[in-house]
């Protein structure tokens, strides 16, 4: 006998956290309201791991639909109420309720002395609900609901201190480009609606999959795949809609970490993923998707080289490697992209939650260049960190080393891709390992260069060159116990994540990416020794282009340590000699103010001098109040007519009674 899995009790859990946190947090200790966002984000977990077991244990049919009720029905068209599980969305949903917990313990720690703490756990669990709602959903529309809260929780987040100007308008700007990408998605869904009468997964994936490629000229299933790919640009922050991800660091770190480094931002790689059908149909959406891949991925990693603050550099990290996964996805190596996701939420998680350590250590401080010999007074920061970053650069044995690896390999061997494509990536590994140990070598090696007490004309004596501030905790200190556990989970994970190895996770995800018929045994056997005879001529080839990669991040910790540990005077006289390249760098190309040009501006003057002043104030309130001046004259004209005059009234009917007889006279004699 099966056992009952109730897959909508996973999402329902955090949302009834939400929902009490939300309506009676203000009534609640801070110790309530952290064991009420604990303890149903944790039920959720928990049963990730019972679905997750019950799938190892083959108990469970695969994949796994429980339908709950019909939503809306129109005609032939149905959409329900229907959760769906298989191999793609367990990993996204082990991931999602995973690392989601993880960093809510965190979160009790880094907001413990924040105003509106009920408020931020009540709008954590609210993602939660919506992120899981997207990942377990059976058809289009569920997703697309869940796509929507998310960026409702997301714009809530990172405007979470909303008294701040600059969080205020990072929120606004994330949900502003969100919708454009949005747009995207939506229209989408009417083509699906239109053409195969259907938004659930099988039906359209089934008619889809009847449909020849459209390898010669643009037809449908390019226009879906693109529209689709416009709505996961804007999601995952890919160009041209990346711009909302960087401001999006003005929420707390917890948010980042959740948020925009291992959950939100990888929705649009897992909808990519999911509609592997209608992509693998559509050879030009899935060219684009690879260009745009890699293009993000070289862009943001080349704009992370210059900045400063700590979190910024972390966030176009994030960007550039969402860019490798879309690249993964773009040369039809999903289940290459899904490990580096996978990978991606341990050390990247990791990197946020040990940056708001940092943070938290030396007082809110972010600029790295305030930073600097702090490995020995947070030594399980600097650890952990240091296994984040090695993790990113991609040094085996770490996870971040063997999910890049696999994309690189495919993108080099794959029939969709390119030694163009392969160049850049390692290129942009080169980069990766050089911005993340400059980071790294900035906040924890040489003299500490932030402010100290003296500086403020504080009564504490001058510490030394190297020592630390001292602002009220006894100088620099390690985070609390709550904020170090997650971190030190993470760490393992990030070092040992990748270990399942990208053969056995691209096996344990060929069901969803290679479902077909199942095969004879003449065909298995044949395609046994095919695979084997393919191995066997790649082998070489895998090894060379593993040892570019792993040369690439080498060199990339060389030149950070050059550069910013044994010559550090260096970078200095090379940006000087930049001149005006450097700067255009470290302002980030200066696309934020081009785009404040090209549509900021001009809707804003627009709607201001058309809709406003033009349309609004000269058309329609011209026009209430010259009927309402009109109305008045004629009133007063009228009104002076009665005079109380007997002999004006007399001379009046007179005149209207000698009117109405000639007016009579003229019509009897036609």
């Amino acid at each position: 006998m099966t056992p009952k899995l109730h897959l909508w009790l996973i999402p329902v859990l955090p949302l009834i956290g939400a929902a009490l946190n939300g309506l009676f947090g203000r009534r609640f200790s801070r110790q309530t309201v952290a064991a009420v966002a604990l303890a149903f984000c944790g039920a959720a977990f928990v049963l990730g791991l019972w679905a997750a077991a019950l799938f190892s244990f083959s108990s469970l049919p695969v994949p796994h639909l429980e339908s709950l009720a019909t939503w809306i029905r129109a005609g032939s068209f149905q959409v329900d109420f229907a959760f769906y599980l298989d191999q793609l969305s367990l990993v996204m949903l082990l991931v999602v309720t995973g690392v989601g917990f993880l960093i809510h313990i965190y979160s009790v720690g880094y907001m413990w002395q924040e105003g509106g703490f009920y408020r931020f756990f009540s709008y954590l669990n609210l993602f939660m609900f919506f992120m899981l709602t997207l990942v377990l959903a059976n058809n289009y529309l569920m997703m697309f609901i869940g796509w929507e809260g998310v960026g409702l929780a997301s714009y809530l987040l990172i405007g979470f201190w909303f008294t701040k100007d600059s969080a205020a308008s990072a929120g606004k700007k994330a949900f502003i480009v969100n919708r454009v990408g949005d747009f995207g998605f939506l229209i989408a869904l009417l083509l699906l609606i239109k053409h195969f009468g259907s938004l659930n997964f099988e039906q359209v994936f089934q008619s889809a999959s009847k449909m020849p490629a459209e390898a010669a000229e643009a037809g449908l299933l390019t226009a879906i795949g693109l529209l689709l790919m416009l709505g996961a640009a804007g999601k995952s922050a890919q160009i041209p809609l990346y711009v909302w991800l960087p401001d999006a660091m003005e929420g707390p770190t917890p948010v980042s970490a959740l948020i925009h480094a291992a959950t939100m931002v990888t929705a649009g790689v897992y909808m990519v993923a999911r509609s592997h059908v209608i992509f693998d149909r559509a050879p030009m959406a899935l060219m684009v998707v690879a260009i745009i891949g890699t293009l993000t991925a070289l862009f943001a990693a080349t704009i992370g080289v210059a900045q400063t603050d700590i979190k910024k550099v972390l966030a176009y990290s994030t960007i550039s490697q969402l860019g490798y996964m879309f690249m993964a996805c773009g040369v039809a190596a999903y289940s290459a992209g899904i490990f580096h996701l996978m990978t991606h939420a341990f050390f990247k998680g990791l990197l946020f939650l040990a940056a708001g350590s940092v943070i938290h250590a030396i007082g809110g401080e972010q600029d790295v260049r305030r930073m600097g010999g702090l490995k020995e007074h947070i030594p399980w920061t600097f650890w952990t960190m240091t296994m984040a970053t090695f993790a990113i650069a991609g040094f085996p044995p770490f996870a971040g080393f063997v999910s890049k690896d696999a994309i690189l390999c495919r993108v080099y061997s794959s029939p969709y891709g390119s030694s163009v494509y392969w160049a850049i990536g390692v290129f942009t590994a080169l980069l990766t390992s050089f911005y993340m140990f400059r980071l790294w070598f900035l906040t924890f090696f040489g003299q500490y260069r932030g402010e100290r007490s003296g500086d403020h004309g504080g009564a504490h004596a001058q510490p030394g060159a190297d020592a630390p501030p001292e602002h009220g905790h006894g100088g620099i200190h390690e985070s609390p116990k709550v904020m170090l556990i997650p971190l030190v989970i993470l760490a393992v994970l990030s070092v040992a994540g990748g270990w399942v190895g990208s053969a056995r996770f691209e096996k344990f995800l060929s069901p969803v990416f290679h479902a077909r018929a199942p095969a004879s045994n003449a065909e298995q056997a044949a395609a046994r020794e095919t695979r084997a005879r393919e191995h066997k001529e790649e082998g070489a080839s895998e090894a060379l282009l593993t040892g570019v990669s792993i040369g690439a991040a080498a060199l990339g910790l060389y030149l950070a340590w050059l550069l910013y540990h044994r010559r550090p005077q260096l970078p200095q006289q090379i940006a000087h000699a930049l001149g005006g390249f450097y700067y255009a760098v470290a302002n980030k190309y200066y696309v934020d103010e081009l785009y404040a040009i090209l549509f900021a501006k001009p809707l804003v003057d627009g709607s201001t001098r058309i809709l406003w002043q033009s349309i609004d104030q000269d058309v329609i309130d011209a026009t209430l109040d010259n009927s309402a001046d009109g109305a008045r004259h004629v009133s007063d004209s009228l009104r002076h007519m009665q005079s109380g005059n007997l002999r004006s009234y007399a001379g009046w009917i007179a005149f209207g009674a000698a009117a109405v007889i000639a007016y009579m006279i003229w019509m009897g004699t036609r």
